[in-house]
């Protein structure tokens, strides 16, 4: 086969395969927040920040905006689509240590949300555009920002699109997902399981409680929590060791909710005798609303499908 021919064959078989790869449906797109009112370091109104986000999206060809083509298809495809929120939490120009040059930083927040017959999903991800400023003048500034917002954008489109991907995937191909090489694959695989209670997401999100990120770590207790994961409870436990109050407080409620003998055990224990009466009432109520949980659980409380004579 000649060189060329071979050539052409091989971009014909790339692009089927990209192709293939699944875009998912945006029933609607928003932008959120008080960073984009009177932003002049930005000088964007938040009309033009989501007519920008849209592009990005569909360039990508990842995503499918809804609001656009053939009714019958928009119809069609409603029905799974997703919603998304983009905010931005701050713009700014930094000084870097070393560095003779500021440079100007956009972080941007995007949610997704899907309603589903039984539970809602969502996702977040977060994307950071960095941009050194060449020029201290004003339009030198501005687009510098533009321009990391730019990139910030095309970091969370690309997140998104990992992120949604997981949510199509089977659990068996997650759990092979979670040996990848790519960070970001293993951590959206790991929401996913996480948020489908399968057990193997339980070792890995409490070896998170050890991260150093506080934002990990609460992350990992809410995920904890929700799969009401018992095996969890005595590294939650050692967990709030010289923490502050509040922290010690959301670990108190998460403890409560997962339930189980252990965690009853640890509740009345801090309701009984901790030193801070704030986190004693924290234990004693979350103990009250594990108990009432129980009690509505147990066969008598839901009646029997026999009378009695």
């Amino acid at each position: 086969m000649k060189p060329g021919l071979l050539i052409v064959l091989m971009a014909l078989m790339l692009g089927a395969c990209r192709s293939r790869e699944p875009s998912f449906p945006v029933a609607r797109l928003s932008i959120q927040g008080a960073t984009l009112v009177d932003n002049g370091l930005l000088g964007w109104a938040s009309t033009d920040v989501h007519d920008l986000f849209a592009r990005t999206l569909r360039d990508s060809r990842r995503f499918e905006l809804l609001g656009e083509g053939d009714k019958g298809a928009r119809d069609k495809r409603a029905q799974g689509a997703w919603t998304l929120t983009l905010e931005l939490p701050f713009t700014r120009e930094a000084l870097k240590d070393g560095s003779a040059y500021s440079f100007a930083e956009v972080g941007v927040t995007l949610s997704m949300e899907r309603r589903g017959e039984e539970d809602d999903q969502r996702y977040q991800v977060v994307g950071l555009g960095e941009v050194r400023v060449e020029r201290k003048d004003a339009e030198a500034r501005r687009e510098a920002v533009r321009e990391a917002l730019r990139r910030a954008l095309t970091q969370v489109t690309q997140a998104a699109a990992l992120q949604l991907a997981a949510v199509e995937r089977p659990d068996a191909a997650l759990l092979q997902d979670l040996q990848s090489q790519d960070d970001r694959i293993r951590e959206f695989a790991l929401r996913v399981l996480a948020d489908r209670r399968n057990p193997a997401a339980a070792p890995l999100l409490i070896r998170q409680l050890e991260e150093d990120d506080a934002q990990t770590v609460r992350k990992a207790i809410g995920a904890l929590a929700e799969m009401k994961s018992r095996e969890a409870v005595p590294a939650l436990i050692d967990l709030v060791k010289d923490r502050e109050i509040g922290f010690v407080q959301e670990v108190v409620f998460a403890i409560g909710e997962i339930g189980g003998p252990e965690a009853e055990a640890y509740l009345f224990t801090v309701a009984q005798g901790h030193d801070q009466p704030d986190v004693q009432a924290a234990a004693q109520q979350a103990l009250d609303t594990l108990l009432a949980s129980r009690k509505l659980s147990a066969p008598e409380a839901r009646g029997s499908d026999r009378a009695e004579h």
